[in-house]
């Protein structure tokens, strides 16, 4: 398993990086009689493999319209609008960013996937972070969400979509949790109003259909036809008998 990092770039640069980098990554290990796989939880019980994405806007004219060096966080207005845009869209976002069925079984606490919809400046177990900035030009949130498999055009375009509307809609970004989240029980939770992420491809799916806002970020095309899409691969996996099953129950009963 291996981190990659890409340098920041504008949104359409970044998703030809990234489709150009899975494309070169499996063409190269198939030389050499391997397979390199970007599938979300290829191996149970320990970490999966997430496509952490940092995000900031800049002005035309180059500056940082994150970047607020009298806020505690150093994030302007539109930064903490933005990160509620995200918030506020995050079931919905989650089928985009996390389109298979394999997805949700990284999605799970415990294991360095953030299932939890809040923000953070000092901990991991958030959904959105705020990473150290050295300069202003480093201001940025980072969405921990999203997975390998999914369209890198597609996420990016949700994310920003939501983004952005916090921004039109003035959305007020609620308190930072400091606190590891995977600590807290159910009752905690609830006090800080903290909601999950969907758990499975079904939910994010119907969280999908429900979001208007994101749903039409996708386009009149595009947007039917990856529900219906996902929608059949789900149906497909709640018929299908597993291996886990079989050894679990055939000689059981």
């Amino acid at each position: 398993q291996h981190e990659i990092n890409f340098t920041y770039d504008d949104a359409l640069s970044t998703a030809d990086n990234v489709g150009t980098f899975r494309t070169v990554v499996r063409a190269i290990a198939a030389q050499h009689d391997l397979h390199a796989t970007f599938m979300p939880k290829p191996i149970p019980r320990i970490n999966g493999s997430g496509m952490h994405t940092h995000l900031s806007l800049f002005t035309e004219d180059g500056e940082n319209a994150f970047h607020d060096e009298d806020d505690e966080f150093n994030l302007s207005e539109e930064a903490h609008a933005f990160t509620a845009g995200v918030l506020e869209h995050a079931p919905a976002i989650t089928a985009i960013a996390n389109p298979t069925v394999n997805s949700y079984k990284r999605l799970v606490p415990g294991y360095e996937a953030p299932v939890y919809v809040a923000w953070s400046d000092r901990n991991r177990s958030a959904l959105i972070r705020k990473p150290a900035a050295r300069t202003p030009a480093a201001s940025r949130v980072e969405l921990r969400s999203p997975d390998p498999s999914c369209n890198p055009y597609l996420a990016l375009a949700v994310m920003i979509h939501a983004g952005l509307e916090g921004i039109e809609n003035d959305l007020e970004c609620p308190d930072p949790v400091r606190e590891n989240i995977y600590e807290f029980d159910e009752q905690k939770r609830e006090e800080y109003g903290i909601d999950t992420l969907p758990s499975n491809l079904g939910e994010a799916v119907a969280a999908l259909e429900s979001d208007e806002v994101i749903y039409d970020a996708l386009g009149d095309h595009v947007a039917p036809k990856f529900v219906e899409a996902k929608q059949q691969e789900f149906q497909d996996y709640l018929v299908d008998v597993s291996q886990w099953e079989l050894d679990r129950y055939l000689e059981t009963f």
